[in-house]
C-alpha cells in the first residue's frame, strides 16, 4: 500500500503543471459535487456548476480536432482525479466534473443523460460529449440509453 502511495505521488509530481493544477480541480469538484447533488438536487447543482463554469475562451485559431484532442486530455485527468480519490462518484458526477472543467476551458462540451429500461427496472445513465464524440464512457454509450435531449422518433418521422 505505501509503495503505491509513493508511486502514485511520484506520478503526481511528473505530471506537466497544467494536469497538476487539473488533477487538484477535480479531486476538490468531486466531493463538492457529490454534496450538491445531495442537498440541492440536479437541477440547481447544474445551474451552479454552470454559474462556476463560465466559458473561457478556446485557444485562439484552435481547430475542432485540437479542441477535441484537449478535451480527452482533460477527460484522462478527471478519470485519474478519479481512480486516485476517496469516494466513488456515479456516472452523474464523474460528467458534471468533467462538463464543468471544459466548460471553464473554453471547450465545447454537452452534458448528456439518457435511460433504458432493463428487465422492470428504469436505468439512468449521463456521459459527456465533445465534437459528437463520447468523452468519459464508451463510444456506443448513446445507442444503449435514450437521450432526454434526444429528438423523439415521432418529431423526426413529422419533419420529413
Amino acid at each position: 500500500m505505501e509503495k503505491r502511495l509513493v508511486n502514485q505521488w511520484k506520478r503526481f509530481w511528473n505530471l506537466p503543471r497544467y494536469e497538476k493544477g487539473l488533477l487538484l480541480r477535480a479531486s476538490v469538484l468531486f466531493p463538492l459535487t457529490n454534496v450538491c447533488l445531495r442537498i440541492a438536487g440536479f437541477r440547481r447543482s447544474k445551474r451552479l456548476l454552470e454559474h462556476l463554469a463560465v466559458p473561457g475562451r478556446a485557444p485562439v485559431g484552435s481547430s475542432p480536432v485540437e479542441q477535441l484532442v484537449a478535451a480527452e486530455r482533460v477527460a484522462r485527468v478527471v478519470s485519474v482525479a478519479e481512480r486516485w480519490g476517496f469516494s466513488n462518484p456515479t456516472c452523474l458526477e464523474r460528467s458534471l466534473v468533467l462538463w464543468r472543467l471544459l466548460r471553464r476551458q473554453g471547450l465545447p462540451a454537452q452534458l448528456h443523460i439518457g435511460a433504458r429500461k432493463n428487465d422492470q427496472a428504469l436505468e439512468a445513465h449521463a456521459w459527456v460529449e465533445c465534437e459528437g464524440v463520447v468523452l468519459n464512457d464508451s463510444a456506443e454509450i448513446h445507442r444503449h440509453y435514450s437521450r432526454f435531449d434526444a429528438p423523439i422518433a415521432a418529431d423526426e418521422a413529422e419533419k420529413r
